[in-house]
């Protein structure tokens, strides 16, 4: 990979993704005209029930993504890059990430803080992140770009985060998930409910560890930030993606998950800010593929590739991992990764009225669609939330890529990707488009295109 140039550093990055807000707004899009259009999405009165119940908490969270981007366009420690007028990015001033062909040995690692006047900040095999005291981040790509043995130096970018008997589980039961039904969950539940032998990792602000619709359904996991085995969630959103792929199902209590078997890996790598260096992300993603997760579930991005998340991702792919992101917030047509590298599936959000979400990203990296509007979950602090967003799409698909491995785990990622997206449910202009991709996923369908094999 070639060295950056000092205009990189004017491109540096971050932000997005994660979460949505209560938006029920109609999009310009005219959706396909299939009859079946409106018995599938049929969902008005369950959001009302949702508006009106006082146990599940209403969260705006697409205004809470906008406090955290202000957060950041004043935060001094913090760079802000203007891709345009919608979209943003940020990095870490005076640090640096650099990639070695080699790691360099303890008197070069000191040579080179003293000629920066800085230190280590983080360091995964032969890329480190250096902070220097003086320094500016341009500064330091061009000095690292002189040392040999470097692949490339890139700004530490910051990323945000973008039933068969019926279950019994309460929210459930009372009509509050119009999510499942819209996907055809419980008509996939027929062929396969999950298998724990699939782990599904979540990487993001953790998740509640004593949350009880999840405490059972969790395996080993890793925090990033801390080094250590305690992913516990201090924000949110990690508990909610996790709930919407794997709450307990079928225990009276809560909500239902999309597997009723399949583990979640926990992996915290985003702080209660709810946001995350790239550095630390593509170490959780480097950590969930060494250790077991078939599929991993990304509710974050930045609209920069960096090549420190290019490599993870590229990793995490080789090892079979079916890799899904959420596309992003912003109701833009600019690529955010890791949405739009090929190795990922780029998930928008729909509407209950089987709509564009009209906060959700779209452009033709998008892969397939799925709910994202007032999605009911569990939420840290044992607690249950609505939010609506790009993070809350991207669970559905991961649940379903969780599934699929269930009925069979002999196949690979790149079948497991092809059968999701051939059997989605066209939505928009007939096949594949920029705001749904292949369309709605439908787990019925592809669990079924799984069995036929």
């Amino acid at each position: 990979m070639g060295k950056l140039s000092k205009s990189l550093l004017a491109i540096s990055i971050v932000i997005l993704l994660s979460i949505g807000s209560i938006f029920l707004l109609q999009n310009d899009k005219e959706t396909t005209n299939n009859p079946n259009l409106e018995n599938r999405f049929q969902a008005p009165s369950k959001i009302q029930n949702i508006k009106h119940n006082k146990n599940v908490l209403h969260i705006n969270s697409i205004e809470m993504g906008e406090t955290i981007k202000n957060h950041l366009r004043n935060d001094p420690s913090v760079s802000l890059i203007k891709h345009n007028n919608k979209n943003e990015s940020h990095y870490h001033k005076r640090e640096v990430t650099v990639k070695f062909s080699r790691h360099p040995d303890n008197p070069e690692i000191a040579r080179m803080t003293n000629d920066i006047n800085g230190n280590v900040v983080k360091y995964l095999d032969s890329t480190i992140v250096f902070k220097s005291n003086e320094l500016s981040t341009s500064e330091l790509i061009q000095y690292f770009n002189s040392q040999p043995d470097v692949i490339f130096a890139e700004p530490n970018y910051i990323y945000l985060q973008n039933q068969i008997s019926f279950p019994n589980d309460l929210l459930y039961r009372e009509q509050y998930q119009w999510n499942l039904p819209v996907i055809q969950t419980e008509a996939g539940w027929d062929i396969t409910k999950g298998d724990e032998k699939i782990i599904i990792a979540v990487v993001d602000t953790g998740v509640d560890l004593n949350h009880p619709d999840l405490r059972k359904r969790l395996t080993k996991g890793y925090n990033v930030l801390e080094n250590n085995d305690y992913p516990d969630d201090d924000n949110g959103h990690g508990t909610h993606v996790a709930g919407i792929i794997a709450s307990e199902t079928n225990n009276r209590e809560g909500i239902a998950g999309i597997t009723w078997y399949n583990k979640i890996m926990p992996i915290k790598a985003m702080g209660a800010e709810g946001y995350g260096s790239t550095f630390d992300i593509a170490k959780g993603i480097i950590w969930a593929a060494d250790h077991g997760a078939k599929v991993i579930n990304l509710s974050l991005g930045n609209y920069h590739p960096s090549s420190l998340m290019k490599e993870a991702v590229k990793y995490a792919f080789e090892k079979n991992a079916v890799i899904i992101s959420a596309a992003g917030n912003d109701n833009s047509n600019h690529p955010s990764f890791p949405a739009a590298y090929p190795e990922v599936l780029g998930v928008s959000a729909v509407s209950y009225s089987g709509q564009r979400a009209p906060f959700s990203n779209y452009g033709d990296y998008i892969d397939v669609s799925a709910p994202g509007v007032q999605i009911p979950s569990t939420y840290f602090n044992k607690q249950y939330a609505a939010l609506s967003g790009t993070s809350m799409a991207s669970p559905h698909v991961a649940g379903l890529a969780g599934l699929i491995l269930s009925a069979n785990p002999n196949l690979t990622n790149k079948d497991v990707m092809n059968i999701i997206k051939s059997t989605a449910y066209d939505l928009g202009a007939p096949g594949k488009d920029n705001d749904f991709g292949s369309g709605l996923i439908d787990v019925q369908k592809a669990l079924q295109a799984v069995h036929s094999k």
